[in-house]
This record gives structure tokens, sequence and C-alpha cells, in this order.
């Protein structure tokens, strides 16, 4: 452990966690409607994007593992994830008289889902919704009636053992005056069952798997150097991001074979197990700045994940007295013997963000121009995200737009 790794961080920890059940391996959702039976659900409302629901390859497998317990399909979530689909999925619901959402997808349709569960508990009108969410950013989760929520991921983005769930509403849809972005938040919302099926996430296109690994990527990252990582999230990013070093750089050399899948998959898991928790995140500084580039610009954020991730290392890692555990970060990226670590694990995290085929520079990308870097940095100040950053790190606007310029 370098000296970086043993500052002033506190000891003294509480964990609480009560994850999903986890399925792993290829064909687990031939066991859906047995681990349905198991929690006591009977009928499920399936939620995904149309080309989901249109791709035998996709869709077919988890109909024959529902079986008699599928009570419909709610095809219309998109990448938006807009809150007058989810008032569309909670009426899919109730016809269908579904007591279970299977989310199926991208973590856009987990996000609806999400949302569709938080409306279905109560009998409040759409309009109050929009009001509440317009005012306050935010949709109340009551404390009862929350449907429960089983989770099919496709992509990489490890955003499906989590108690949170982002949603935005647009004036076109009649409930709100302007575009607005938000969320719910709340432990009932973890899900109760994630089937991690490589043989379903091999169906989805190279591109899209790409963006959203490098989301998941970054997510064992900022887990080992948050104020608020614990021994045991240190542990399960350590060897998530092991095994996410391997199987991208398979995946990036070409290999599309399950086995990479399956390395992939497993890295994915660990990486984001324990990170959302009641009350608190180990997102960090590159999820603020991710947030920052994508709400108001057509970024995808996973690519502005990889083209920022390295120029955020190097602010961290550049500044005295802060301790973003560089010793750490260069052992679960196999580079622990190399001789300047910060340099090394910067280097490491580029070539798996290059082995991906992802953009390196923001002037690349459909994202802010150089004169609109002060307020991309000042969002990405107001983060809530940043509340998690490494400790002693304190960055003002004009180094968070040092580091924009520097990703330019």
């Amino acid at each position: 452990m370098t000296r970086a790794d043993s500052s002033d961080r506190d000891p003294a920890f509480r964990f609480e966690y009560d994850p999903a059940t986890i399925r792993f391996g290829s064909g687990c959702v031939d066991d859906l409607a047995t681990e349905l039976e198991a929690q006591g659900l009977e009928r499920a409302l399936v939620v995904c994007g149309s080309t989901v629901g249109s791709t035998p390859e996709v869709i077919d497998p988890v109909r024959t593992g529902l079986g008699d317990r599928l009570a419909g399909v709610f095809d219309e979530t998109t990448p938006k994830k807009r809150l007058a689909t989810a008032v569309d999925g909670r009426e899919q619901l109730r016809i269908d008289d579904a007591d279970v959402l299977v989310s199926l997808g991208g973590g856009s349709s987990l996000d609806v889902a999400t949302v569709i569960s938080v409306l279905a508990a109560t009998d409040r009108p759409a309009a109050d919704v929009a009001e509440e969410f317009a005012e306050t950013g935010a949709i109340s989760v009551p404390e009862d009636g929350l449907v429960p929520i089983v989770a099919i991921p496709t992509t990489l983005a490890g955003a499906d053992l989590s108690m949170v769930a982002g949603v935005t509403a647009a004036p076109e849809s009649g409930l709100v005056d302007e575009e607005i972005g938000g969320g719910v938040s709340d432990p009932g919302l973890m899900p109760v069952a994630a089937f991690y099926d490589p043989e379903l996430v091999a169906t989805t296109p190279d591109s899209v798997l790409a963006g959203s690994a490098m989301n998941g990527f970054d997510k064992g990252i900022e887990t080992l150097y948050a104020s608020n990582a614990t021994p045991v999230t240190d542990a399960m990013a350590r060897h998530g991001l092991e095994k996410l070093e391997d199987g991208l750089g398979a995946f990036g050399d070409g290999d599309r074979d399950i086995g990479t899948f399956e390395t992939i998959l497993e890295g994915i898991v660990l990486v984001q197990y324990g990170i959302s928790r009641p009350g608190e995140t180990t997102a960090s500084i590159v999820h603020a700045f991710g947030h920052g580039l994508t709400r108001t610009y057509d970024v995808q954020q996973g690519a502005a994940h990889g083209i920022v991730v390295p120029r955020v290392l190097e602010y961290c890692f550049g500044q005295e007295g802060v301790d973003a555990r560089s010793g750490m970060l260069a052992n679960a990226l196999g580079v622990g013997e190399a001789a300047d670590q910060r340099a090394a694990v910067v280097e490491a995290v580029t070539e798996v963000r290059d082995a991906l085929g992802l953009p390196s520079r923001l002037r690349d990308v459909d994202g802010p121009e150089p004169d609109e870097f002060t307020a991309v940095a000042e969002a990405i100040l107001e983060d809530p995200f940043m509340a998690n950053a490494p400790p002693g790190l304190d960055p003002t606007v004009e180094e968070i737009e040092g580091v924009l310029e520097r990703a330019w």
C-alpha cells in the first residue's frame, strides 16, 4: 500500500445493504418463473424498449422463462426515461393485473420500471406527481405498496443493484412547462432479483456495450477512492476491476465468446455490489462530470466517462493531500509494480477506454464548447455525487474548467 493510500481515512464504518437475489449464468433466465414462485410473485409485466421487445433473441428467452407468469409486455421505454412513459406503464400494470415488474434491457428500462413501481404504489394523479417533480426534482416514495422489480440487464452500466432511478419530463407530455431531470430514491426500490445472462448481453450491439461498459468500469474506480468507501466495497471493487480488466481487454481484442461476456458480467456484478446503499452511494467525481456533460448536451454518458476519467484521475492524483488511492487502483488494474503507479493507473484506464473504441476528446462528441465550460463546471460542482469525492479534494470552478480544457 502506498503512502497515498494510508492517509487520514476514518477506519470506522457502517455498512447497511440489502441487495437483490442474484442469478448468474448462461440461460439463467430459464429460471425466472421458479424465482418468482419462490418470492410469491405471480404475474409479471416486462418493461423494455421497442427494439428489445421486437428482438426474438432477447425477448423470447424471457417469455419462455416466465411461462404462464407472463402478464404482458410494455415496450415503450426510451433513453430519455420519461415520466409520461412511466405513467403509461402504470396503466398497463393495472390493465394486466401484474404484481411484479421485469425490467429487460439497459438502465433506462430499469429506471422507468422503478418509477412505475413508485407511481403504482399510490393513486396519485399524474398531474400531482408532475407538479411535485417540477418543484423538487424528485418523486415521493411511499412506505408501502411498491411493486417488486426483477432486473435483467442486457448492457454493462452496472446500475442493476441500485435503489435510485433517474427520470425526466418534457413539455410535450403536457405534464410540465419545461424540460426537467431528477429521480427517485428509497431502499425499497432495490430489485428483488437480478438475472445476469451472458447470452442475452451478447445480443447487444458492440457500440451500446462499449459505452455502458465504460460506465460500469468507472463505478469500480470511483468506489475505491470515494470518501465513503468501506473494506467491503474495496474488496468487491478491486476484484471486479480485475475481472473487467481481463474481460474488456478481450472484448477490445475482438473476442465475443460467452466466456468473455461471463468474465465482464462477473466484474460488473462485483463493482456495483454495495455501492448503492440507504442514504449514500460511492459514485463520485467522474459521475458528477458525466452528469454535467450529459444533462444538457447530447452526449452518451459512457462516452463522456471515457473522455474525462483519465483527466479526472490526473487531476485527483496531482492534488496535494488528496487520498485518491492510487496504490489500490494500481493493484486492481495489474500495474502495482510500476515505478510511477499514478501514471500507470491513468495509462491502464486509457487503454481500456481505447480498447472499447470510445472517443478520447470532448471536441469529437456533441458536447459543450469551450465557452460553455464555466457553466458546466458549476453544474459539476453542484452535483450531489461531488460529496463523495476523494478525501482532501476541494475543487474550484477554475480547476474543473481546467480538467474540461485538458479533455477538449
